[in-house]
């Protein structure tokens, strides 16, 4: 199994180049409408997913639980697609996400500015200055969206394996250097642990989307992590009825493994006068 993912500035070739690398590998490409579709299967409203697909959630949206829902559906349909096998996936995060994912291949596309005004201002039939505002907006958006949900730098070469200038190179030549490096950087060693690796991933999130959102326990900041046969529980809760309500549904969505719940107990008191 292997996973390139690509990250791309507006107008700099980023969904033409990851047509091509699929059709190279003969991978999946999996962008924003098969996750979509896949996350609207869930039960989340296609209506919220524009609050946060790709840009920073305004004020009201950051408060709102849906920001909580939209990353754990986000990680749920990245991790299920991965699990099918081979694929190249296109922004929403793909890179941070599978990130532990040992045989991932992560990619970013960046072109001149004269380039990407050029392009935008053919597709959108537009002059340049509106040309320049949707670019600033786009680069903004994908900024916040990559820092709120993440707390990482979008455009920082050093969250990614190769960084490419597309305002110099074309789709099929970038889709060639990539399969390139990729195939010099990821090992069969690696492939081989990534197929458990992923598994685990989905596991976690199944295991959360049991306790939080079909048995409704409250545990605050809630974490699932697993390590061979052990899923680690983490987070806080006002009781410790809470604890045990989350280890029974663990157990009910993950009944061959062993439960260790590290949850905190933090009681809240009221002062009579």
């Amino acid at each position: 199994m292997a996973i390139v993912t690509i990250s791309r500035e507006l107008a700099a070739l980023g969904d033409e180049t990851a047509r091509e690398l699929a059709k190279k590998l003969n991978y999946r490409f999996i962008d924003r409408y098969a996750l979509e579709e896949r996350i609207k299967s869930y039960g989340f409203a296609g209506s919220k997913l524009q609050k946060y697909d790709e840009k920073k959630p305004s004020l009201w949206a950051s408060l709102s639980g849906d920001r909580d829902d939209y990353l754990h559906y986000l990680k749920s349909a990245i991790f299920a697609e991965a699990c099918q096998g081979n694929a190249v996936f296109i922004g929403r995060g793909a890179a941070v996400i599978l990130k532990s994912v040992p045989d991932t291949f992560s990619v970013f596309l960046a072109a001149r500015p004269e380039a990407r005004i050029e392009r935008v201002k053919s597709y959108f039939r537009c002059d340049d200055k509106r040309a320049q505002h949707i670019i600033e907006q786009s680069d903004r958006d994908r900024e916040g969206f990559h820092r709120y949900f993440f707390n990482v730098k979008w455009k920082d070469a050093c969250n990614y394996h190769l960084a490419l200038n597309t305002g110099h190179l074309q789709p099929d030549l970038c889709a060639e250097t990539i399969k390139y490096m990729r195939d010099r950087v990821i090992t069969e060693e690696m492939e081989a642990r990534s197929a458990l690796k992923i598994e685990e991933l989905a596991l976690a999130e199944k295991i959360k989307h049991r306790i939080f959102y079909e048995k409704e326990v409250l545990i605050y900041h809630l974490d699932v992590s697993i390590s061979g046969s052990h899923v680690l529980l983490q987070g806080t809760v006002n009781a410790c009825a809470a604890i045990d309500a989350a280890v029974s549904s663990a157990r009910e969505a993950a009944p061959d493994y062993v439960i260790q719940p590290e949850i905190q107990v933090i009681h809240e008191y009221s002062f009579m006068p």
